[in-house]
This record gives structure tokens, sequence and C-alpha cells, in this order.
């Protein structure tokens, strides 16, 4: 039966009115279905009324192909409803509809309509056109696995045997004349749904059989999300990521984030079409990024920096040194601090009192002003929203630990609505961001996450939650988020409400790797029961603990020979720096309860001191876990390069402070150490804390009589190093004793 028959047969169906239509478009079957439209002719078409971060992304991946896309609506206003909440999108239709009145009649044209905000291309005309022609029909839909808006209306649906069966209007292919008899009739509200005015159309038989309209059951052209993401995974290959349908062992052209799917589609644009791959690395990077080099301090942009202690913390003097640090100019930055904590009142203020004058402006808001963390969060992006000439919001939580100096630079030029420098505990895996989320709204972890975090795939990544430190640009906040309460949302805690807040603007968060900027501190065990509570941190913050408390030179002592013998079997290294040193004497004579120096001594099983001196324990003081962790850590390996074949676990059975003074105790008689070998570390300055002292090796008569602040002294404890302490002649003398492996 020719066309001209079978259209004849309908009509006996349809209304006279609609004759003359079927005879127009049973012309183009005939000469269209020959070969593929050639890519010249085929037309994009998409409304945007905002260039959103998702519509930039929609862009990039049609320029990426070579797409011409017509953007319908920009600039104009938005009367299509909410439809991320309920029905609407009318607008859509009737904006295409005036589009095409220029094609009604152009049968060489192809009309291709998808959204824009949450779409991809995936792959280029060529391919989108061959499957068109490989569909044999004249108007081809997108298929989903849920009906929508209207589901009383499934049961009109025709059965398929395989792949999705419901229409879904977020993109759809045809010719010119079919597509625009597709939308002529509309003449509804803006507001009315787009996807049940083409629904009806497709469940109408008469209709659907005079367009020649079908759905892309087995997602060839058009990828739904919503419905589908166990059967979509990404697919590498020849320096080109694509999206494959596992159920349907298809490759989709289009893929689209629709419903609840658009973090998923945010994953997926990570990767699509060539953001990154195994072969380039990141493709996007240095695209749209601004450059600070050369520019005079008075060129800088101008940053309010948001500094947020929220619970107790260790190292937060470390954490002011390290903002001070900072390079960029301080005459551009502003300082607002929300502190909770009574504990660190002291460290904010001195820190305020030695370097406040530096900044263009400090604020700060004390634990008496009782503000609870969302509305400190918010007062502090208002400080920003609020001045026009603020350009960045910087919010950096005290337990972040920035070591890359140039970090706020890096993040201002990477030139980003929002971003984060990537940063984790040390060794593990916990980060401040997450690369999904669970369906209660939670920590799920993406397919990426630990390559992510351990840096193996380096980039830019596009994110559901960022936390703990994270840059803002100022005309963001001046802007779309002009009246936005960002960090409340329904029970939600501050940083959870935040992300909640920018997704549902639709705003991009991105965290970067390219660089290492540092790591979070644990502060599950943070307590306030010592003078220096930092000393406690060697096992919950092993590497904060060492850039405060390791001489910086303990790494290269073998390698630069730093290890010197001064006599026979004595070594000499350093291994605390100054601040390590002064932290562990103040800590002792805090607690103040130092042993008398005679014989008796209940501390010590026995009871009895041969050689007594006047000490503290480090177990008075709760310190022996931590001071055996120090010498496992950094005693014992230098131990077994300086005694070959010797091995150690570095367990002690004594370890303990020692003071002299003059009139207290000056010297230490003859003697043997019950080690077998000994550990003796200076804990202050000869010619400046006291004169004086040393040790003497009797047996060698060898003297070590200027003793280096944090330098250790190892020499074997039993029969071949008998040796005493000299004079301290003035002042007080402190060293740290260890009696290793008695």
């Amino acid at each position: 039966m020719d066309c001209t028959l079978r259209v004849c047969s309908l009509s006996l169906l349809l209304p006279i009115l609609t004759l003359n239509l079927f005879f127009q478009l049973s012309d183009c079957k005939s000469e269209s279905r020959k070969n593929p439209v050639p890519k010249e002719n085929l037309l994009v078409f998409t409304v945007a009324t905002k260039e959103t971060d998702g519509f930039k992304r929609f862009m990039r991946s049609a320029n990426f192909f070579n797409y011409t896309v017509k953007v319908l609506g920009l600039g104009e206003e938005w009367t299509g409803g909410d439809v991320a909440k309920t029905s609407g999108g009318g607008q859509k239709v009737r904006m295409l509809k005036q589009a095409l009145e220029l094609y009604a009649t152009k049968k060489e044209f192809v009309i291709l309509f998808v959204d824009s905000y949450d779409v991809i291309f995936a792959s280029g005309p060529e391919e989108l056109l061959k499957k068109f022609h490989q569909a044999k029909h004249n108007v081809v839909f997108a298929a989903e696995a849920f009906i929508w808006p209207n589901r009383h209306l499934e049961v009109q649906y025709p059965h398929v045997r395989d792949g999705k069966r419901f229409l879904n209007s977020g993109g759809f292919i045809g010719f010119a004349p079919n597509v625009y008899q597709l939308v002529e009739p509309w003449d509804l509200q803006d507001k009315e749904d787009d996807q049940l005015f083409y629904t009806k159309t497709y469940l109408d038989p008469a209709k659907r059989a005079s367009l020649n309209i079908t759905l892309d059951h087995r997602c060839r052209i058009f990828q739904n999300l919503n419905g589908a993401l166990d059967e979509v995974v990404l697919k590498f290959e020849d320096n080109q990521v694509r999206a494959r349908n596992m159920a349907f062992n298809t490759l989709p052209v289009i893929i689209h984030g629709n419903g609840p799917t658009k973090m998923q589609l945010n994953y997926l644009g990570n990767y699509i079409p060539k953001v990154w791959t195994f072969e380039t690395g990141c493709t996007e990077c240095e695209k749209d990024t601004i450059s600070l080099e050369g520019k005079k301090d008075s060129e800088f942009p101008t940053v309010l920096i948001g500094i947020f202690i929220e619970q107790l913390t260790p190292f937060v003097e470390n954490f002011f040194e390290r903002l001070v640090n900072l390079n960029f100019p301080k005459k551009q930055l502003r300082i607002f601090i929300h502190n909770t904590q009574t504990h660190h009142e002291q460290h904010v203020w001195e820190f305020i009192k030695q370097y406040g004058d530096g900044y263009q402006s400090v604020k700060a808001v004390g634990p008496n002003e009782e503000i609870a963390t969302a509305d400190a969060r918010n007062m502090g992006i208002d400080l920003c929203r609020q001045d026009v000439t603020c350009d960045y919001y910087f919010s950096v939580d005290i337990e972040v630990v920035l070591q890359n100096r140039d970090v706020l630079k890096n993040l201002i030029e990477q030139n980003r609505s929002v971003l984060a420098p990537l940063i984790s505990r040390h060794k593990k895996l916990w980060s401040n961001f997450w690369g999904a989320l669970s369906v209660d709204g939670y920590y799920a972890r993406s397919e990426d996450y630990v390559d992510v975090v351990q840096r193996r795939r380096i980039g830019l990544w596009n994110i559901p939650y960022i936390s703990s430190v994270y840059l803002i640009q100022g005309t963001l906040l001046q802007s779309v988020l002009a009246e936005k309460d960002l960090y409340h949302a329904s029970n939600l805690d501050a940083d959870m409400a935040f992300c909640h807040n920018i997704r549902e603007q639709g705003i991009f968060m991105y965290i970067t790797n390219k660089l290492e900027f540092g790591r979070i501190l644990s502060v599950a065990k943070s307590h306030t029961d010592h003078l220096h509570n930092d000393l406690w941190q060697i096992s919950e913050n092993p590497q904060d603990w060492e850039e405060k408390y390791i001489h910086e030179n303990y790494s290269s002592i073998m390698e630069k020979k730093i290890l010197l013998q001064p006599c026979p079997d004595v070594y000499w290294f350093p291994i605390f720096t100054e601040r390590g040193c002064d932290d562990i004497v103040e800590e002792m004579e805090h607690f103040g309860e130092w042993s008398s120096g005679g014989n008796k001594d209940k501390r010590i099983q026995g009871g009895y001191e041969n050689v007594p001196t006047i000490d503290i324990h480090m177990n008075q003081i709760g310190y022996e876990r931590e001071w055996q962790r120090f010498l496992r850590e950094y005693i014992a390996p230098l131990t077994e390069k300086i005694y070959p074949g010797y091995y150690t676990k570095a367990l002690f059975d004594l370890a303990f402070v020692v003071r002299y003074k003059p009139d207290e105790q000056p010297s230490l008689m003859p003697h043997h150490d019950a080690s077998t070998f000994t550990i003796n570390i200076a804990l202050n300055k000869v010619g400046v804390d006291y004169e004086g002292g040393g040790c003497r090796f009797i047996r060698y008569n060898c003297s070590i009589q200027a003793p280096r602040k944090g330098w250790a002294l190892m020499h074997p404890g039993r029969l071949t190093h008998y040796h005493e302490g000299l004079p301290t002649t003035s002042g007080t003398r402190y060293i740290a004793v260890s009696f290793i492996d008695p």
C-alpha cells in the first residue's frame, strides 16, 4: 500500500479539517528515508531564560561536537511554573511554536529540541542523524520508565516488549514540518504542562500515526536517567567518554538528568564527552580561568575570610600562623571570626593583637554572644553580600590545615562560582566533599571518590556536597543568592543546608585536587586537661604533631650526615623543635610535682632509686602512651641504622624529665643506666637558660659540654658507657631521658 492510500484510509476516521494535513505530511517520508539528513540541515533548539551553570555545561558539550544551538527565551522571565516541584513548562512549547513557523514547510530540515539545564551531548550530529534515520519515524521522543504528570494515562500507552514505555518531553527529534504540526495546536497557558501536552498527542492513535511518532524505547538517542541509574555506566575509549546503557547495550547521544537525577548527571558531566579521560586528564581545568600574575597588591580582589571555631580543636595557633603566611596581600583581606569555644579565646585575641592591624578589617564574635552556628555563618556571608566591594567570600573552619600558601590565589584563578580545595584526613579517605548522596540526602560514595581523594584522578569535580573550606564569588552572593538564608533548610545541619540551598539554585559546587592543599584535623580527642594539649595529638594528628614538634632536619639525618658522633658509640642528632622543647618543659613545670631527689621513690618498682634525680615521670602527666609512640616512630628507625643488626620496639622502663639547678641538684654521680640504650634530649639552651652542664663518659674521658637544644644523645646504657652529669653552675637545665629496652 502506498502512502496516499494509507492516508486516505485514515481520513475516514478523522474530521474533515485534518485531511489536508495528512496529505502534506505523507510526502516527507518517501523523500527523507533514502539517506540520513546532512548535518548542515540539523537545527537544535532549546529554551533557557538564564545562563545557569547547567546551561553553560550544555553549551560546552554542544560546542565540543559543533552543534549549532538556537537558544529561545534567554533574558526573558520564566513563566512556566516551578517545574522542579510540580507540572509546568508550557512556555517552552509556546516559544518553540513561534520559532518553528519559519520551518513549517521545509521538509529538508530536522529539528532537535532538548532541555538545556540538565542535558549533555555525548556524541555528534552525524551519529544523531544516523540513529534518527534508522528509527524510520518522522518524530522520535525520549522515553523513560516513569509516567508523568498524569499516572492515570498509563493504561492508554501502547505496550512495548522491550524498553522504556513512557514519553519524556525533555528531548525529541523530527522533520521540521512534523515537529511544527506537533506544536502548532498549543494554545494553553505557559504554566500548563508541556509533557502532558505531548503525551496526549502521542496517546491519540490517529495523531500518533499521522505525525508518525515513536519513542526511543531502547535509549539509542536519548538517555533519561530517572529510573535508569543502575543501567548507565561510563565507557572510556578513544580519548572520549560515553554513557553506556547496559540494559540495551546502547550508547545514547543525549544524556538527560530528568527528575531527581541532577546530581548523577553532574557526575557523568565530570567525564562526558571529554571533560576528563585517562589519556588527557582534565581538559577543561584551564578553560574560563583568570590570572592574578603580575598584579599589584592594590589590584588584587577583596576577599572576606570567614573563620569558624565551633569545637575544641588542636593546633589552633598553627592555623593562625598559616593564615598570616597566606600568599595574598593582607590589605585586600577582611577577617570575620566566629568562636564558640572559651578555651580558644586567647588564641583569637593573640592573633588580632599581633596581626589585626595588617588586614583591611577584623571582626570577631565570641562565645559570650551565643550566636548559633548557622546564624554565624549567615552573618559572615552577609558581610560580603551587602558590600559590593567584596569580590569573594572564603569560608574556613578551624580544623582545616591549609599548607599551600597560594591556595586563595589558586581558587580565585580557577574562576568557578563555588569552589573548594580538596583536603582530607592524613592517610585516610575522610575528606571535605561527598561524591554522591544517598536517597535520604546523606553520604554515599561515588565510583571515583577514592581516586579523587588519593589524586589518582586530578581535575575539577562537580559534586553535591562540600564543607570545611570553600570560596564563593561575591557577585553570586549579590545576585542569585542575594535573598537566600543559605545555612538553614528544614532540620539539616548548617553544612548540609548550605549545599542543599546551593543545589536548589542550580549552582554547581566544584572541588579541585589539581594541587595538594592540605588536610583536615581530627578533633575527636581534643581536650583541655593540660597546658599544652597539642603534645597529646601524636596519634590522632601525627602529621601536625610532627610539623610542630619534630626538628625540621630530622628526616635528613642520615642523608645529610647530620648524625654526629662526639664520643665512641655516642650519637648526637636533632629531634625536637624549640617549640617542642618549650612545651615539654612548661608542661612539667605546670604539673609541678618534682621528686625530692632522694633514694626512696614510690614511683618505681621496689621503691628505691640508686641514682636519684629531681624529675617528673611521663606517666605522672599521663604521657607514657604518647612518649612510647614518639620513641617507636622517631627513635627506633635511627637505632636500627646506627646499630646494624639490632632491632627494637623502643619499649621503655623509665622516661622522665630531669631538672638541674645549682641550689637544688646541680649534677649527677657516675652511673650506668638500666637500659640497652638511653636517649637524652636537651630541652633548653646552654648559655641562655643555664651555664655549665653536659655529660661525661668516663671510660672514654669524653665530654659533651654544649648540648644543643632539641638534640638527642643516644648511647649504650649498660657496661660500656659509665657516665656522669656535669654540674650546672647557673640557671636551670632540663633534659628528657628514656631508658629503652631495659
